[in-house]
């Protein structure tokens, strides 16, 4: 059944929003649930926290306005969802959303959804074998004042489980302290905390990539680290012509993210999705990661549909069965870097034939 369930009547499917989570309460940011489909067939359970205590939200077909001729009618062998949503109280309109494996996303500091973060990376881009994508499995999910929410999440997957508490909030953008506790269950060549994950189509520096009107089309255009020394690191995104990764080693590393540094509508000239007002997402441990590295995947892509971007810190000591990490790192969806600027930034980058 959910295999019948494709992109398009996922999208006919709506959640009844007298469904929701604190729904028309005070001051709270209300939780619509996704259906299940196609692209996310792990169900996941939803529990709330009131007081201290946790009940479970069970599924139900009646919690969502389904077509008479969808497939998804037919339904009833599931006891979870795909994952939710949260809402403005006032507004209505979406803030942030979990969906698919470990992913989530928020509409930062304009009100618009661009790039993606997840719980883990396992194994993205190594030379002999499939990346490990691990889901979700449980939320919890406790309101908090001013439509503030915190998520605790359960992971898990063959080669590692967790526990997640995700503290969200809004403050010139869409903050987030997340404490994360992983334990490994098998080796892992290649571990990526922190993972975050964007879209690089083309730009000015490759105009030539696309035959689109549009001179540019990218949710972000840079990775920006700041070392544990305080060296400032600016690489520009690229869309390779084959998949291509680069390591930067970040002892002790501050911060890094995926940034978006180009806010002249006229270099996207797009009033459908607004690539202008998308946000820049910056990571800062709460504590000294020791010694590792960030991480840089780059995907060769044809369209602006693919996310073919990542980003992660990569601890320096194997990733071995047994392995326990225990991380606090603060997530900041905003339109730059939160750290104050001590030297000029790149704003543009130009590559040609010299002479």
């Amino acid at each position: 059944v959910l295999e019948r369930i494709d992109y398009d009547q996922h999208n006919r499917i709506a959640f009844r929003k007298e469904h929701g989570l604190w729904q028309g309460q005070e001051g709270a940011s209300p939780v619509h649930a996704f259906f299940p489909g196609r692209y996310f067939k792990n169900p996941v359970r939803l529990h709330t926290v009131q007081d201290g205590q946790a009940a479970l939200l069970p599924f139900s077909l009646d919690m969502f306005d389904i077509p008479d001729d969808s497939p998804a009618q037919e339904l009833t062998q599931t006891t979870g969802f795909a994952g939710f949503r949260v809402q403005d109280g006032k507004t209505e309109q979406d803030w942030m959303a979990f969906l698919g494996a470990s992913y989530w996303r928020t509409s930062g500091y304009s009100g618009q959804f661009g790039l993606s973060v997840r719980g883990l990376a396992i194994d993205t881009a190594i030379p002999d074998g499939p990346e490990e994508f691990p889901n979700f499995t449980h939320f919890w999910l406790e309101p908090g004042e001013n439509g503030d929410i915190t998520a605790y999440a359960l992971l898990d997957s063959p080669s590692a489980t967790g526990a997640y508490r995700i503290a969200s909030f809004r403050d010139n953008g869409v903050i987030q302290n997340v404490a994360a506790r992983i334990f490994l269950r098998k080796d892992v060549e290649r571990l990526g905390v922190a993972p975050l994950t964007s879209m690089f189509w083309f730009g000015t520096d490759a105009p030539h990539i696309a035959p689109d009107w549009r001179p540019e089309v990218h949710d972000s255009d840079g990775l920006e680290i700041v070392t544990g020394s305080g060296e400032q690191i600016w690489r520009p995104l690229n869309n390779p012509p084959r998949t291509m990764t680069n390591t930067f080693s970040a002892p002790s590393v501050k911060g890094f993210g995926l940034m978006q540094r180009e806010r002249d509508f006229d270099q996207y000239q797009d009033d459908g999705v607004f690539y202008e007002k998308r946000a820049s997402l910056w990571v800062e441990p709460g504590q000294d990661w020791g010694e590792g590295s960030v991480t840089l995947v780059e995907l060769r892509t044809d369209d602006e549909i693919h996310d073919n971007i990542v980003a992660f810190w990569q601890p320096g000591a194997p990733a071995t069965a047994g392995t326990e990490y225990d991380l606090q790192y603060r997530l900041s969806w905003v339109q730059d870097s939160p750290l104050p600027a001590t030297t000029g930034h790149f704003i543009a980058t130009r590559i040609g034939a010299g002479g």
